[in-house]
C-alpha cells in the first residue's frame, strides 16, 4: 500500500482570509461600525430622542448607566462620519493581536471615559458620540508597545504617535463650544489605564525553570 502527497488544508490563520488575524479585526470594526449606523438611522428617525435620553448628563446618578449607551450615540450623521475612519483604522490596528482583549480595552475606555465626562463635564450638557473610544484606542496604541515590551508593538506605538499625534492634539478641543474635550482626554486616560491594566503577563527566561520540577522523580 502507498500513500500519495497532499496539498495541505489551509489554515484559519492564512494571509487573506478572514480568521486571519487582520481579517478578525476587520470584520470586528466593520460590524461595530455598522451598528453605529443602524443605531443613527434609527436615532434620525426619532429625531434624535435616543440622543436625548441615552446621553450623559453630568453627576446625575441616574445618567450613570448612559456611560454605556453614549458612545453608540450621535448628534448627526457628519457627527458620526467624523468619527467612523480613525475609528476604523486605530481599532483595526489595536485587535489585530488578540479581540478578546481589544474587547476588554475596548470596555475599560467607555468605563473611564464616560465616568470622566459624568464628573468633569458642565451642569446643562448632554454628551455622546464615541471620539472618546477614538482618543482611548489612541492612548493604547500609545502605550501597549512599550508596556508590552515587543519590537513591533513599540513600532507601531511610535508609528501612531507619527501619524495622528498632530490630528488628535487639533481636536481636542480646549474651549470649543459644542466639543467634549473632557470627553476626548478621559477617552484617552481610558486608553493608556488599559494599557497597564491589560498588559501582557512577562516570560520566564529558560534559565528560571528547574531541571527536576516534580519532586520525588529522580532528574533527567
Amino acid at each position: 500500500m502507498s500513500t500519495l502527497p497532499t496539498k495541505p488544508l489551509p489554515t484559519p490563520d492564512e494571509e487573506g482570509t478572514l480568521g486571519s488575524p487582520i481579517g478578525r479585526a476587520a470584520s470586528l470594526m466593520v460590524v461595530f461600525l455598522g451598528l453605529l449606523w443602524i443605531v443613527q438611522l434609527i436615532n434620525a428617525g426619532t429625531d434624535y430622542s435616543l440622543a436625548r435620553s441615552g446621553g450623559i448628563l453630568p453627576r446625575q446618578p441616574s445618567s450613570l448607566l448612559d456611560i454605556i449607551t453614549s458612545p453608540f450615540l450621535h448628534g448627526s450623521i457628519e457627527h458620526l462620519a467624523g468619527n467612523a475612519l480613525p475609528l476604523f483604522s486605530l481599532g483595526v490596528i489595536a485587535a489585530i493581536p488578540s479581540p478578546k482583549r481589544f474587547l476588554m480595552m475596548t470596555l475599560v475606555v467607555i468605563v473611564i471615559g464616560g465616568f470622566g465626562v459624568w464628573l468633569f463635564s458642565p451642569v446643562d450638557s448632554v454628551t455622546v458620540g464615541a471620539s472618546g473610544v477614538v482618543f482611548g484606542y489612541f492612548g493604547y496604541l500609545l502605550l501597549r508597545g512599550f508596556v508590552d515590551r515587543r519590537p513591533a508593538d513599540v513600532v507601531i506605538s511610535i508609528g501612531v504617535a507619527l501619524a495622528y499625534g498632530y490630528p488628535m492634539w487639533n481636536s481636542v478641543g480646549f474651549g470649543r463650544e459644542g466639543v467634549s474635550w473632557q470627553g476626548h482626554v478621559a477617552g484617552l486616560v481610558g486608553g493608556m489605564v488599559a494599557a497597564l491594566f491589560l498588559r501582557l503577563p512577562r516570560r520566564k527566561p529558560v534559565d528560571d525553570i528547574p531541571d527536576n520540577p516534580l519532586p520525588g522523580l529522580p532528574p533527567g
